[in-house]
């Protein structure tokens, strides 16, 4: 069973930054592809940034891209999420992902096709 845990939400002013981080278990979790979304109240969950699992091929949304930056330790079993200059139109609840098989290179970017997430830390912009 695929377990991931994130942590490092809170409330921050605009320009300020933030670091998530999301913690696997449960499969050789270094094989995997992984990924971060975010959701906000009535809108669909959306992609921020995908890594693979060598850490080599990462993608970004267009709305994080220049200001985020996703990493990964596989010994530790930990994706990150590196949020800087953030904007109040990043607030948001952040969710980690974990792609279905080993063969996917970057997560796909609709949530609906992804099965494992974690609860969710909630990130907070003011203006």
């Amino acid at each position: 069973q695929v377990q991931l845990v994130e942590s490092g939400g809170g409330l921050v002013q605009a320009g300020g930054s933030l670091r998530l981080s999301c913690v696997a278990a449960g499969r050789t979790d270094s094989s995997y592809s992984m990924g971060w979304f975010r959701q906000t109240p009535g809108r669909d969950r959306e992609f921020v940034a995908g890594i693979s699992p060598d850490g080599e091929t990462i993608l970004y949304s267009v709305a994080v891209r220049g200001r985020f930056t996703i990493s990964r330790d596989g010994a530790k079993n930990t994706v990150y999420l590196q949020m800087n200059s953030l904007k109040p139109e990043d607030t948001a609840v952040y969710y980690c992902t974990q792609a279905r098989s080993p063969s996917t290179i970057v997560v796909p970017q609709t949530a609906s096709t992804l099965d494992y997430w974690g609860q969710g830390t909630q990130v907070t912009v003011s203006s």
